[in-house]
């Protein structure tokens, strides 16, 4: 009995051996199709984004309807990294960095770049990509007149927010040497984590004003309507935040006393010496039929 069964099992054992030789000239072909499936699986989601803000957005910024927005939502909530050609990061590249050391002049020396990939725009829309490494840090900056979705693709950012206070407030008097500042109220204060939904800000509400420090090393999606463009008015500008106390309170919106912890004063700045930024190569799946400029 125990004779038989190793003979079947010997002859079992050729058999498969055969079969694999066989098999062994096609497996690149199939390893081929399958990667030729993945990639046609992310272009249909880069392609399918790009037509979409291609027959939503306009050069002027008009006004965007509630579905719109939600279209567009539902659909960035698929993203994940390789759908945008990237590989997750979950190594730490920043090295000792700067925590724990005095903040240097040389901040490059220690600190990993933020790497930006501009994916496509034009007159409408610009669609790009920031990765940072951990405790790297886009300071508080506006966009004016403009709406921005953002998609975290993997790891986890902590965003900070703020929209003006309308009508404007300013406080009653400018000491000698104090900077102009404008009252905000806080908005956003929360680390967002992939998987999670698309996040979005409008002119005039949902954290116009923000700041991004990357918890983790992290990758973000952003397509803005209607892009910077400073001959339109829309320039970036950076911000420092001051507490509510520092300054007397102004005239202007009446204020809540309960909600004072929310309230910062914000004055604006030069761009920041430690933006520390590099440009990288989008290496995901090209968009079919668009003119860059178009």
């Amino acid at each position: 009995m125990f004779s038989k069964f190793r003979n079947a099992t010997d002859k079992a054992r050729k058999l498969a051996i055969e079969h694999q030789n066989c098999l062994l000239p096609f497996i690149p072909c199939f390893r081929n199709l399958i990667n030729m499936v993945e990639q046609q699986n992310s272009s249909s989601k880069v392609q399918a984004s790009y037509e979409l803000c291609r027959k939503t957005f306009t050069p002027s910024g008009a006004p965007l309807s509630s579905s719109a927005i939600q279209k567009l939502c539902s659909l960035l909530d698929t993203f994940g990294p390789a759908d945008v050609g990237l590989k997750e990061e979950n190594r730490d590249d920043r090295g000792h960095g700067m925590l724990g050391l005095n903040r240097l002049s040389s901040v490059a020396r220690w600190a990993q770049p933020i790497t930006y990939v501009d994916v496509y725009e034009c007159d409408s829309f610009t669609m790009c990509i920031f990765c940072f490494p951990t405790s790297s840090v886009i300071p508080l900056h506006d966009h004016p007149s403009m709406t921005v979705f953002s998609k975290v693709l993997y790891g986890s950012l902590h965003v900070k927010a703020y929209d003006w206070v309308e009508p404007a407030c300013y406080p009653k008097s400018k000491e000698p040497g104090y900077p102009a500042v404008r009252l905000a109220k806080l908005t956003v204060d929360k680390t967002l984590t992939a998987p999670c939904e698309t996040s979005v800000l409008y002119p005039k509400r949902g954290g116009n004003l923000h700041c991004f420090t990357a918890v983790t090393p992290c990758a973000v999606l952003d397509i803005l309507t209607p892009p910077y463009r400073e001959d339109a008015g829309r320039k970036c500008t950076y911000y420092h935040d001051y507490p509510f106390s520092a300054f007397s309170r102004g005239n202007g919106a009446e204020i809540d006393d309960e909600k004072i912890d929310d309230l910062a004063w914000l004055a604006e700045i030069d761009t920041p010496d430690d933006l520390y930024m590099r440009q990288g190569a989008y290496t995901g799946p090209a968009v079919q039929g668009c003119r860059r400029g178009a």
